[in-house]
């Protein structure tokens, strides 16, 4: 096994609890899809959001998908000049057997981060 880790963000609509979740629950899904996650092997997830996104832990929506038992972190960013607001972030520490190339997912306005990886998260 070796160590990997899978980058995502997507963008949220507002800053609101149900906005937070649902949007941490689709990224989340998509990561999944994409890589066929098995959640034993999850070692950690830290979320990060911007300043402007208060209103719910994005953890909150992935322990509702049931990972109960998977250590996860929610910080909140620091604040830059003309960042992407709304903006929710996730690195995930993943134990995978080689060869395992990861598919990192970018949604909404945030495929505009990383636009070199946003073609591969659809």
């Amino acid at each position: 096994m070796t160590l990997i880790a899978i980058r995502g963000a997507i963008t949220c609509d507002e800053n609101s609890a149900e906005a937070i979740l649902s949007a941490t629950h689709r990224l989340m899904s998509a990561i999944i899809e994409k890589n066929h996650l098995i959640p034993d092997h999850v070692i950690s997830l830290i979320f990060s959001a911007t300043p402007d996104l208060d209103a719910a832990y994005p953890a909150q929506a992935v322990r509702q998908m049931g990972w109960i038992q998977v250590p996860m972190l929610c910080l909140q960013e620091m604040k830059v000049a003309n960042s992407l607001p709304r903006c929710l972030r996730v690195l995930i520490h993943y134990e995978a057997n080689p060869p395992f190339a990861p598919c990192h997912v970018y949604l909404n306005a945030a495929q505009s981060l990383r636009p070199d990886w946003a073609q591969a998260s659809g």
